[in-house]
C-alpha cells in the first residue's frame, strides 16, 4: 500500500509538472541550458543560439523595448518596426486634430519624408545580458536591515555599471530577480529618433474597444508602424533632419503560412510585472480587498468620462488615451478575480504551502531556517491589509483628478524655490511648463469637476476617517458636507484648471508662484492629501512592506531549496524574456468551447453602422464582399486573430509571435479575460494570449491602405512549403 501511495504521489507531481510545462517567462541567455530541449520537443526547429547570441545576429537583435512600456520588432532592413496600435496610440493622438483625425481615419506615410517625428519616443535594444549576482551582493549580510541591504546593493550596482564594458553610445542597467536573490546586467542601445509610419483607423486598430477588450473571440487589427532613424554611422541620435533609416543587425522574416492548432509559438518581449510566487494570504488579499477597491473606483471614473466622450467629439479625442488606460486595468482586474476564483488558485496555493511546510518540518536544517516562514508572511500580510486598501484609494482617486496633478506641479515649483532659490525655481518651472503643456492639451475642466465630485465622495465614504485629509473634512464641514458645493467653490476660486492662466503664472516671477502656492485652496487640499497619506498610510505601509520583502526573498529561496524537482523562472520585471507554448483553443466554462482562430467574417458579424466600437470602414466591407484578400487570405477567408498558451503580461503588448523557425506569424496584444490572473497564477487550462495574425496586418497595409511600398521592404516567406 505504501508503494501504491508513493506511486500515486509521483504520478500526481508528474501531472502537475506536465500541465505547467508551457508556463514561464525565461531569460534568453539561459535557454540553451534550461529550455532548448523542451522547446524542441514542442516543435521548435531553431536553436537557442538563433534566439540569443552576442557573437552574431540573432532574434534578440530584432526586438525592442518600445517607449519603455511595450515591445516592438524590426521587420525590414530599413528599420521599420511593428508594435500595437494601443502602444502607438499616444503618438497617433498627439498628431490628431479635428481637421486631421488620425485616430478616426488612420495615417500612412507615402515616403520617408512624410514620416512624423515623435518627441520623447524611444526604442531600446538589448546588446547582451550578464549574471552579476556575486558583484551585486558583495558585502550583503543577513543581519542588515532592508534599507542597509539595498544601499549596499545600490552602491555595488553603480560600480558594476561604471566598470561595464560597453561603447560610448551604449548604456546599462542591473535588475534583481527571484525577489533579489539574483542580479543580471543588461547592456543596451537606445534610439530616440522614432517616426510614425502608419496606423489603421481605430475602427480597425481598436475594433471592439471596451466591449471586446480582454475578451475572446477577438477581431482587432491592433498594430501600428514606426521607423527607427540613426545618424550616418547607424548609431543612436536625437532627432535630426539628416538622420537616415536604421540598418538593423537582424530583422524578422514574415510567414504567410499562418498557424494550425498544436503549432509551436514563441513570444519574445519585455513583460512588465508578475507575482507568481506569492504566499496565499497575499493572493487572498488581492482577490478580496485590493482588486475590488480599484475596480469600484475605476468604474465610477469610466462612467463619468464615457458620458462626456459620447456627447463631445473634442473630448473624445482629448480623453481617448486616458479612458483606454483606465479601462484596460479595470477590466483586467475583474478578469483576474474571476480567474483566480474559477481555478481555485487560493486552494492550490494552500495545498502547495502544505507540502512545502511538510518538507520543511521533515528536514532539521530547513526547519531551523524556514519553519515559521509561512506564518510570519501571513501575519505580515494581515498587518498591511488596511494600509494597502488606503493606498489604493489614495493613488487611484488622486491620479484620476487632474486638478491634483496640476496643483502638484505648481507646488513643486514653489517648493524648489523655497528650498534652493532662483536656479532651482527656473529648472523646476521649465519642467512643469513642459509637462503641463501636454496635460492641458488633453484636459477638460468640466470633466475634471465631475470626476472630483464622484471620486472624492468615494474617498470620504469608503474608508476610515483617520486616512482622510483633515483639510478636506474642513472644507466639507464649511459647505454642509456637500461635495458638489466643495467642488464648485474649489474650481471657481483656483486658476489651476485654466491652461492660459496657469501658464501665465508659471511665466511670472518666483515670488508670484510662491505667493500663489501659499494661498491657493486647491494646492492646500493637494498638499494635505499628500501629507495625510504620507503620515497615516505610507510610513506604516513601507515599514511592513520592508518586512514582507525580506520574508518573500527568503520564501523564494526556500521554495527553490525545497522543491528541487521544480524548474523556477523569475517573475517578470520589464526585462527581455521568452515564453513559448502551442496554439490551442480553450473551454472557459461549462458547455462553452472557443476555437483558436477568428476571421474577417466575425468582424462583419459584429459590424454596427456608425457605432463607437463596432463600425467597419467602407473599404473593408467592399474587400470582404469581393473576397479580395490578395496573397493574405486562406481558403477564401481572411484570418484576423489567434490564441496560444504563451505566458504573457503587460509589456508584452506589441511582442512578436514567432513560429518554430523564428518567422513572424502574429503580434501579441492581449490575453483572454478568464486568464488575466496569469500574472499571479498561470493555469494552462484557461490562460491564453491573443495575437493579431500577421497576414491581417499585411492585408490592412496592402489591400486597405494601399501602402504597398511598406510590403516591399519586408521579407515574406512560406516556411510550411519546405
Amino acid at each position: 500500500m505504501k508503494y501504491i501511495k508513493h506511486l500515486f504521489v509521483v504520478i500526481c507531481l508528474s501531472i502537475v509538472s506536465l500541465v505547467k510545462a508551457d508556463e514561464g517567462m525565461w531569460l534568453p541567455l539561459l535557454l540553451e541550458k534550461m529550455n532548448e530541449k523542451h522547446m524542441k520537443s514542442l516543435g521548435m526547429k531553431m536553436s537557442a543560439k538563433d534566439i540569443y547570441s552576442i557573437n552574431s545576429g540573432s532574434l534578440k537583435d530584432a526586438i525592442v523595448s518600445f517607449n519603455g512600456g511595450c515591445t516592438g520588432e524590426v521587420i525590414s532592413s530599413k528599420g521599420l518596426i511593428l508594435t500595437n496600435h494601443h502602444c502607438g496610440f499616444d503618438a497617433i493622438q498627439n498628431h490628431s486634430t479635428l481637421e486631421r483625425n488620425y485616430i478616426r481615419d488612420g495615417f500612412w506615410a507615402a515616403n520617408h519624408g512624410e514620416e512624423i517625428p515623435n518627441k520623447g519616443m524611444f526604442v531600446t535594444f538589448i546588446i547582451r545580458i550578464e549574471d552579476v549576482t556575486k558583484q551585486a551582493l558583495n558585502g550583503v549580510t543577513p543581519v542588515m536591515t532592508e534599507s542597509e541591504r539595498q544601499s549596499t546593493i545600490d552602491k555595488n550596482i553603480n560600480e558594476i555599471r561604471k566598470t561595464a564594458k560597453k561603447e560610448s553610445y551604449q548604456d546599462g542597467f542591473v535588475r534583481g530577480f527571484f525577489e533579489g536573490n539574483q542580479y543580471y546586467m543588461f547592456i543596451t542601445e537606445t534610439y530616440r529618433d522614432i517616426r510614425l509610419v502608419g496606423a489603421p483607423p481605430s475602427s480597425i486598430g481598436n475594433f471592439g474597444k471596451d466591449t471586446d477588450n480582454w475578451m475572446w473571440p477577438r477581431h482587432t487589427g491592433d498594430f501600428s508602424m514606426f521607423r527607427i532613424y540613426a545618424n550616418k554611422e547607424n548609431k543612436p541620435s536625437e532627432y535630426a533632419e539628416d538622420n537616415i533609416p536604421y540598418t538593423p543587425k537582424k530583422s524578422l522574416n514574415i510567414s504567410l503560412d499562418g498557424v494550425a492548432e498544436g503549432d509551436f509559438t514563441m513570444v519574445f518581449g519585455f513583460p512588465g510585472r508578475t507575482t507568481q510566487y506569492l504566499q496565499s494570504a497575499a493572493v487572498e488579499q488581492i482577490m478580496t480587498v485590493n482588486d475590488p477597491a480599484k475596480i469600484a473606483i475605476r468604474e465610477k471614473a469610466l462612467a463619468v468620462i464615457d458620458g462626456y466622450m459620447r456627447s463631445d467629439e473634442q473630448i473624445k479625442i482629448q480623453y481617448a488615451a486616458k479612458y483606454a488606460g483606465i479601462q484596460n486595468s479595470y477590466k483586467k482586474w475583474q478578469g483576474e478575480v474571476l480567474g483566480l476564483t474559477s481555478t481555485n488558485a487560493l486552494g492550490k496555493k494552500k495545498t502547495y504551502e502544505a507540502e512545502f511546510q511538510k518538507r520543511v518540518n521533515g528536514n532539521p536544517q530547513w526547519k531551523a531556517q524556514y519553519g515559521t516562514l509561512l506564518g510570519d508572511l501571513e501575519a505580515a500580510y494581515g498587518e498591511i491589509k488596511p494600509y494597502g486598501y488606503a493606498r489604493d484609494y489614495y493613488l487611484e482617486i488622486t491620479s484620476k483628478i487632474e486638478l491634483f496633478t496640476i496643483a502638484g506641479w505648481v507646488n513643486s515649483v514653489s517648493a524648489a524655490a523655497l528650498k534652493d532659490g532662483e536656479k532651482a525655481f527656473t529648472q523646476r518651472r521649465d519642467q512643469a511648463r513642459n509637462v503641463l503643456e501636454g496635460l492641458f492639451g488633453e484636459y477638460n475642466s468640466e470633466v475634471d469637476v465631475k470626476l472630483f465630485e464622484t471620486l472624492i465622495e468615494m474617498y470620504v465614504k469608503d474608508q476610515d476617517q483617520k486616512y482622510q485629509s483633515p483639510f478636506l473634512r474642513k472644507l466639507l464641514s464649511e459647505n454642509g458636507n456637500d461635495i458638489n458645493k466643495v467642488a464648485t467653490k474649489l474650481y471657481e476660486e483656483t486658476i489651476l484648471h485654466d491652461a492660459k492662466k496657469t501658464m501665465q503664472l508659471l511665466n511670472g516671477t518666483m515670488e508670484d508662484v510662491m505667493a500663489f502656492a501659499k494661498k491657493d485652496k486647491a494646492i492646500q487640499l493637494y498638499t494635505d492629501l499628500v501629507a495625510t497619506y504620507s503620515n497615516e498610510v505610507s510610513k506604516k505601509l513601507n515599514e511592513v512592506q520592508a518586512r514582507i520583502n525580506k520574508l518573500n526573498r527568503t520564501y523564494m529561496q526556500a521554495q527553490m531549496d525545497v522543491f528541487k524537482e521544480k524548474t523556477f523562472y523569475p517573475d517578470a520585471n520589464s526585462t527581455l524574456r521568452v515564453t513559448y507554448g502551442k496554439v490551442k483553443g480553450y473551454n472557459p466554462r461549462d458547455a462553452v468551447k472557443y476555437d483558436y482562430y477568428t476571421y474577417l467574417d466575425g468582424v462583419m458579424d459584429k459590424y454596427v453602422p456608425g457605432d463607437y466600437e463596432f463600425d467597419v470602414p467602407e473599404k473593408i466591407q467592399t474587400l470582404y464582399k469581393n473576397k479580395d484578400y490578395g496573397q493574405y487570405g486562406t481558403n477564401g477567408k481572411m484570418p484576423v486573430c489567434f490564441i496560444a498558451q504563451n505566458h504573457t503580461t503587460g509589456g508584452n503588448s506589441g511582442s512578436p509571435a514567432l513560429d518554430a523557425y523564428g518567422n513572424l506569424v502574429g503580434l501579441n496584444f492581449d490575453r483572454v479575460w478568464e486568464g488575466t490572473m496569469s500574472d499571479i497564477n498561470y493555469d494552462p487550462s484557461i490562460c491564453r494570449n491573443i495575437m493579431v495574425d500577421i497576414r491581417y496586418v499585411l492585408f490592412i497595409v496592402d489591400k486597405y491602405a494601399g501602402a504597398s511600398q511598406l510590403i516591399k521592404e519586408m521579407k515574406l516567406v512560406h516556411p510550411k512549403r519546405k
